[in-house]
């Protein structure tokens, strides 16, 4: 039996990493840390765990985790989370980090688009990526891995196929964008309060959104050339879900039926992809960890739909998904039938 930390235990993304390891079979969370000193029981932080665990949230430091845990959930903001992984790293425990802190190899790159310098730089070309259907086969060898954002995940899993195929032309991508508003995470916020977002939809962050490089970066690996995207991400009055509409130019005619089958073979095998003959909806895939893709043709555009659960799929599905890999797990365990 695996013994389990989660670091940052307060937020959405801990809630939903907390529901799925309840039912999982080879693991157990013995410790969630929190910055409040008076140990609060986590049915108290989150009441939905109510009877599910008897474990209290405790001010413990990474050192002190890395002591009893063989795998470590980092849920700290990003910045926060390059202070505590090389400690917990040295402590022995493998560390599965949702931030940004690693995602991004060059430190430069991290600095300009989270305006902080990075202090870890030497395991930013060592953490592994998370997106165990892309690149699964690295991540059962991994002491760091670097679990992809909501946005992301949904971008990279819905232009793989194309851009490996080598069948879209990897400059002027627009990807339209929209999410939930626990995207935004649990601190309040001014332009997250329900009288601000109900009723409403805007755009935000245009030009200068952080998971652009995150994009453009995993699908240059994937491709023969450098991957230049226009992100547009919107705020939608929900509180779960990522689509995405996204308008790449092919580079020569092919038919819906074709690409379609490009899908299908390169997720073939991958148990929580779902290429579907349908345009995908965020209902579909809420509360699951499926990724739904479909293409479509509006007169010459090739237009590709994706959608997934931003909490699950987003973050802490597949976050559970890399954990079990690196148990040399079923990436399913814990998580059937979503």
């Amino acid at each position: 039996m695996a013994r389990i930390a989660i670091l940052g235990a307060t937020g959405y993304t801990a809630l939903e990493l907390f529901r799925i390891l309840a039912r999982h079979p080879g693991v157990t969370v013995v410790a969630a840390t929190t910055r409040q000193d008076n140990r609060p029981p986590i049915s108290s932080i989150h009441p939905s765990l109510t009877g599910l665990f008897d474990l209290r949230c405790e001010n413990l430091t990474p050192e002190q985790v890395g002591a009893q845990c063989d795998i470590a959930f980092c849920c700290l903001p990003h910045t926060a989370s390059m202070e505590a992984v090389p400690q917990l790293l040295q402590a022995g425990c493998r560390v599965v980090d949702l931030s940004a802190d690693y995602r991004l190899r060059d430190p430069q790159v991290y600095q300009q688009w989270y305006e902080h310098p990075h202090t870890d730089v030497a395991r930013l070309n060592t953490a592994v990526y998370g997106l165990p259907e892309l690149f699964g086969e690295r991540i059962p060898a991994a002491s760091l891995v670097a679990n992809p954002g909501c946005y992301t995940s949904t971008s990279i899993l819905a232009l793989a196929p194309l851009i490996a195929a080598d069948l879209i032309e990897p400059a002027g991508i627009i990807i339209d964008a929209k999410s939930g508003i626990s995207g935004a995470g649990r601190t309040p916020k001014l332009s997250n309060l329900f009288s601000e977002c109900n009723e409403s939809v805007t755009a935000y962050s245009i030009g200068k959104h952080r998971h652009t490089p995150e994009i453009e970066q995993v699908l240059t690996d994937i491709g023969s050339s450098a991957v230049q995207v226009a992100f547009n991400p919107h705020l939608m009055p929900m509180d779960r879900g990522i689509f995405c509409s996204i308008y790449p130019r092919l580079k020569q005619p092919a038919t819906r039926a074709e690409l379609l089958q490009v899908f299908q073979n390169y997720y073939a095998g991958q148990p929580f992809m779902r290429v579907v003959d349908h345009i995908p909806a965020t209902k579909d895939v809420s509360g699951t960890n499926f990724c739904d893709l479909t293409v479509c043709f509006n007169r010459d555009q090739l237009v590709v739909f994706a959608a997934i659960d931003n909490l699950i799929k987003g973050a802490s599905g597949v976050a559970v998904q890399n954990m079990n890999l690196m148990l040399g797990l079923d990436q399913r365990t814990g998580m059937l039938p979503c």
